[in-house]
C-alpha cells in the first residue's frame, strides 16, 4: 500500500512493481496498491498484480479503504474509483463493507461456472478442498484455451453448510494460490447461492473469514453485492528504490 497522492510513483515501471512484490528481494506481496487523489471521488485505487498487470482486487479495495481512513481521507463512508468503475464502502464494527459492481450473470461451463466480478473467475465445486491440488488444477484452467489469451482466475469451492463455503483460489498475475481473493469469493458465493433471491454467504479462506451478500434480479443478474471482512494494518516502513 503506497500513499501516492503526490503522484511520485512511476506506475509505468512494471519491473519496479514486480521487484517490490518479490518475496525474496522486495517487500513481498500478492499485489501493489497506489492511493491517489481524484477530483470526483474520495480517492482512486490503482491496483497491480505481482507481475505488473492490472485488475480489480476486492480484498485489495477493502485494504485501500482501511488505509485511506488511516490517512485521514475518509471516516465511516467513502466513494472511490477502481479499474472497474466507482465503488462505495462502509467502515463499521471493525469491518470494511465494500459494494462491488453488479454481476451480469453466471456462464455455465459444463459442471463448472464462470462469473465476472470485476475480474474473471472460473468456479469449480469440489469435495475436500483442503487437500485438493489447487496449483496443478488451477494452472490448467487458468491457461485453458477457452480463456485465451488473457486467462482467468480459478476458484475451488467446498460446501460447508447451507450458508457457508470454503474457497481456495489460484490467481492469474500471481500465478499461484493466494490466501484469500475478494473478487473470487464473491464469484463463488454468487455461484453457490444463485438459486436464492437474496443471500448472505459466509466464506472460509486460508487467510480468514469473509462474507458476501447480494440480491438476485429476474434477468439473471445480481445487484447490491457486498464483500465484507476485516482489514488490519500490520506494519509500515520505507524501502530504498
Amino acid at each position: 500500500m503506497i500513499d501516492d497522492r503526490a503522484q511520485k510513483f512511476d506506475d509505468s515501471d512494471l519491473k519496479l512493481v514486480s521487484k517490490l512484490c518479490d518475496r525474496k528481494f522486495g517487500v513481498g506481496a500478492d499485489g501493489l496498491i497506489l492511493i491517489r487523489n481524484h477530483a470526483d471521488y474520495d480517492f482512486e485505487m490503482i491496483y497491480f498484480n505481482a507481475d505488473g498487470s492490472q485488475s480489480m482486487c476486492g480484498n485489495g479495495a477493502r485494504c485501500a479503504v482501511a488505509f485511506s481512513a488511516f490517512l485521514g481521507i475518509l471516516k465511516k463512508k467513502t466513494s472511490f474509483l477502481a479499474i472497474d468503475g466507482a465503488h462505495e464502502a462502509i467502515l463499521k464494527d471493525g469491518l470494511v463493507q465494500l459494494l462491488m459492481g453488479d454481476v451480469a450473470g453466471i456462464d455455465e461451463k459444463g459442471a463448472d461456472s464462470f462469473v465476472n466480478t470485476g475480474s474473471p473467475h472460473h468456479i469449480r465445486f469440489v469435495e475436500d478442498v483442503q487437500n485438493y491440488p489447487i496449483f496443478a488444477e488451477g494452472k490448467k484452467v487458468r491457461y485453458d484455451q477457452m480463456y485465451a489469451p488473457a486467462g482467468t482466475n480459478v476458484n475451488f469451492v467446498e460446501k460447508v453448510s447451507a450458508d457457508e463455503i470454503f474457497v481456495r483460489t489460484y490467481e492469474r498475475g500471481v500465478e499461484d494460490e493466494t490466501l484469500s481473493c475478494g473478487t473470487g469469493v464473491t464469484a463463488a458465493a454468487i455461484a453457490f447461492g444463485k438459486e436464492l433471491t437474496a443471500a448472505t454467504i459466509k466464506i472460509k479462506t486460508l487467510g480468514g473469514q469473509l462474507s458476501v451478500k447480494f440480491k438476485a434480479s429476474e434477468n439473471g443478474a445480481f445487484k447490491e453485492v457486498w464483500l465484507i471482512g476485516p482489514a488490519e494494518q500490520v506494519f509500515a516502513g520505507k524501502i530504498n528504490l
